[in-house]
């Protein structure tokens, strides 16, 4: 398997060149600060099987505990992955990046008890394939 990814401003190029393992919806609280969100989707990557592309020198981290840092594009601050020291062997890809469809599948939601109030997981809530129609109308 092969997957291409890019940041938001698109100057952060990554390919992963083998599979995606352990997908899940984090709910802690670290997670939906640093993506903004109701959850963040992750997965783990072989270190040796993510090469960034382009852009390397525009990744910056944040070291959210001793040893776990959270990687970045200075540019725009799109997640890209996140690290950990004593697991050095794997990184944890936001899943978000990818622009590439995926075989792999999530497996669990976690930290649920840390979910947002607001977030409602089973919700029965329309779906469209652009905008909500009452933004469409206030414009």
């Amino acid at each position: 398997m092969m997957y291409q990814g890019s940041c938001l401003c698109g100057r952060v190029t990554l390919t992963v060149q083998g599979g995606i393992s352990d997908i899940i919806h984090c709910h802690c609280s670290k997670c939906r600060k640093s993506s903004g969100t109701a959850y963040a989707t992750n997965g783990f990557v072989a270190t040796k099987e993510l090469v960034i592309n382009t852009g390397q020198e525009l990744i910056n981290s944040y070291e959210t505990a001793p040893g776990k840092k959270r990687h970045f594009c200075k540019v725009c601050a799109g997640p890209i992955y996140s690290s950990n020291a004593q697991a050095a062997d794997k990184l944890r890809l936001r899943l978000g990046i990818l622009d590439s469809d995926i075989v792999e599948r999530p497996m669990s939601h976690n930290f649920v008890s840390s979910s947002a109030n607001w977030d409602d997981i089973a919700a029965d809530l329309p779906r469209y394939d652009g905008h909500e129609p009452s933004r469409c109308a206030n414009k």
